[in-house]
């Protein structure tokens, strides 16, 4: 009864950070012509109500894709259309057809946040709850709400969701299938991974190690026995989850992707102007190769030995190789390697403590454009404060805290420094820390130079950049040195 009170109150707090945070302004409000992404959510709502379902991916009289075409899979229009039933009740001028467009009211206002609280209040947060109390290690079952609360409070996400405008669900149901794997209801995962797939096309980032992992399951169980039966039936159950997201169009939908770009060419163009040295077409060529080489190893690791534990990380490592060398990628794309981050908090806090710290950091840029300083000053101490007390970082940074002993062995007699590890460790984050506080401060309220209008925008790509560069390298270690699989199930 006390874990269960003590959650209670984690997830009060949590839902109070969040609506406290959508109480400020929202994204594009005020600014016609495109008004941001808030609009972008209630003209889906206004198209999807009032067009039939054939036209709703179409360019219309009705339905101008230049101004926010639909351009996510089904699942996000049906949310869409549920949505605008409800506007219809309540409004019907929030959901009319073209007389809507950039409709700005505080009772509107309300009840679009309403419906990303809810999103996240009946998929998300119970996702991240009985993902903790399904934790294997007995002292992380006894800190389940301590890291519930971590998880919940991380800030890009909510600042993102409840101050940008997006809605929680993809990242959701994606926890809903990892959720389903540690259990070994692995039907029921993919189901569920395909869901988030369908709500989503940016869950592609989590794609690889979900089908690396079912299929080393299969291996392991045999192809000419079980894992052939588990097979067929995942290829079944993916079949089914795409037919019946897909069956009301009875037509294949172009989707339209729209992104910037990715953080590994902007960073280089600082010192490479990309565009001027290489066609699109052979940047796109040569981002597909670095992509692909650079998750390789991961997922040739996680296929022969799949485990939860390396699912997880390969996780994070495939979706932060999407997130640097993809041809175009948006920074918002940083919450598909933090969540899975998220996950592994308990097992890693120092480093994935610094992750999440960086990650908000990145979207600096973004929250300064919608306003959302003081919320971003707030919770990001906040958040690290937590942390601090949750689970002691900055004591947690020997090679075996890192999952880095098996790689410490094989390395200490040829790096003689790697004893002082640690003490390295703490002061990088402590550079760290300082180095995004001060760019904070200066983007906030120094005005730039005029001949360099972005000079600050570009400082924080660039640092993040260099950060996840290492922490891509760190993740990569810890998943190719890893031959024990601690607190892992036999495979059978």
């Amino acid at each position: 009864m006390e874990k269960w009170s003590l959650m209670t109150m984690t997830v009060l707090l949590a839902l109070t950070v969040r609506w406290a945070v959508s109480l400020g302004s929202y994204s594009g409000a005020g600014k016609p012509p495109m008004y941001g992404d808030y609009e972008a959510q209630r003209h889906w709502q206004e198209i999807t109500y009032n067009l039939p379902i054939r036209q709703w991916y179409f360019n219309t009289s009705d339905n101008n894709l230049l101004y926010w075409g639909l351009d996510y899979p089904p699942l996000t229009a049906y949310h869409s259309f549920v949505c605008a039933y409800i506007a219809k009740l309540i409004n019907p001028d929030w959901v009319a057809l073209h007389t809507s467009r950039g409709y700005e009211s505080q009772p509107h206002k309300l009840f679009m946040r309403t419906t990303v609280f809810v999103a996240d209040l009946l998929v998300y947060i119970p996702a991240v709850i009985l993902y903790c109390f399904s934790l294997k290690e007995t002292s992380a079952k006894k800190k389940a709400s301590t890291c519930a609360l971590c998880i919940l409070l991380y800030p890009g996400l909510i600042l993102i969701d409840h101050g940008h405008f997006q809605y929680p669900l993809s990242l959701g149901l994606a926890l809903w299938a990892v959720l389903c794997l540690s259990h070994d209801w692995d039907l029921l995962g993919s189901m569920a991974f395909c869901f988030a797939l369908n709500y989503k096309q940016m869950e592609l980032y989590h794609s690889l190690p979900f089908f690396c992992y079912l299929l080393g399951k299969c291996f392991k169980k045999g192809l000419k026995g079980k894992g052939l039966v588990l097979l067929a039936k995942l290829a079944g159950t993916v079949l089914v989850s795409f037919a019946a997201c897909w069956l009301p169009f009875g037509t294949d939908v172009e989707q339209i992707m729209q992104d910037k770009v990715a953080n590994i060419w902007c960073s280089l163009s600082v010192l490479i102007k990309i565009k001027n040295v290489i066609s699109p077409r052979t940047q796109l060529k040569l981002s597909f190769a670095v992509t692909f080489l650079s998750l390789l190893p991961a997922c040739i690791k996680l296929t022969v030995q799949p485990s939860l534990r390396g699912f997880k990380f390969a996780l994070v490592s495939c979706a932060l190789s999407f997130f640097l060398f993809s041809f175009q990628v948006h920074e918002k794309s940083i919450l598909l390697v933090s969540v899975p981050v998220c996950l592994i908090i308990n097992e890693i806090p120092f480093m994935a403590t610094w992750f999440l710290l960086v990650s908000t950091f990145s979207l600096l840029p973004l929250l300064l454009k919608d306003e959302l300083l003081l919320p971003y000053a707030v919770i990001t101490p906040a958040f690290l404060a937590v942390c601090l007390a949750s689970f002691s970082i900055l004591e947690k940074t020997s090679a075996e805290d890192l999952q880095l002993k098996a790689f410490s062995l094989s390395v200490k007699g040829y790096v003689s420094w790697f004893k002082f590890f640690p003490r390295i460790v703490r002061s990088l984050f402590l550079l760290s820390l300082a180095l995004m506080g001060v760019l904070s401060v200066l983007s906030a309220a120094v005005p730039p130079p005029q001949r360099l209008p972005d000079l600050f925008p570009l400082a924080v790509a660039v640092v993040s950049c260099l950060h996840f560069l290492l922490f891509l390298l760190y993740f990569n270690v810890v998943i190719l040195w890893d031959s024990k699989n601690r607190g892992q199930k036999k495979i059978s």
